[in-house]
């Protein structure tokens, strides 16, 4: 179990025990203090604080099955200047959710140089996001974990970049 300070008279509390047997893991927090999740596919991540860095590269080395992400953190990232050098992979991500996900989160998981989705083929995100992250689908950096997504929900579309098409050629789906 794993507190933090109270707000509004209210804490957090999250009791599991190991050997995690579910597939699904919902609501881990900043708090998450480690262990192996081997047989869990799907993580649900929602907090009052940012998630940093480190948390992200904790859960990649402890939940090496996982297949679908979602984060629920409109809060930004405090030690984006900071950042570490090692790339966090992420081996068998297919579909990340990241709909209500601060700008920063994004930027961290379509970066190539900061994240690893080899296999990431469905994305879930807002378009105003995604356009401002991949400079308006120019952005070097951004388009290689981005060139296999087949599947693409995009909240808040108005119109289309010219430079769509180009950066998601695997595409099959959008919505």
């Amino acid at each position: 179990c794993a507190t933090k300070t109270p707000i509004n008279n209210k804490g957090d509390c999250h009791v599991y025990s190991l050997p995690y047997l579910f597939d699904d893991f919902l609501f881990l927090s900043n708090c998450f203090q480690g262990g192996q999740f081997n047989k869990v596919r799907m993580l649900m991540m929602l907090d009052r604080y940012p998630f940093e860095e480190k948390v992200f590269k904790i859960i990649s080395e402890d939940f090496p099955f996982l297949q679908k992400l979602i984060i629920l953190n409109l809060k930004e990232q405090q030690n984006d200047q900071h950042r570490s050098p090692t790339l966090i992979r992420f081996n068998h991500l297919f579909k990340l959710n990241l709909i209500n996900a601060n700008k920063g989160y994004v930027k961290q998981f379509l970066s190539q140089r900061k994240t690893s989705l080899p296999c990431l083929t469905n994305l879930k995100i807002r378009y105003s996001t995604l356009a401002s992250v991949t400079n308006d689908f120019t952005n070097d950096e951004t388009r290689l974990n981005c060139t296999k997504i087949k599947s693409l929900y995009a909240f808040d579309v108005t119109i289309r970049s010219q430079n769509f098409d180009s950066y998601f050629p695997s595409l099959c789906n959008f919505s």
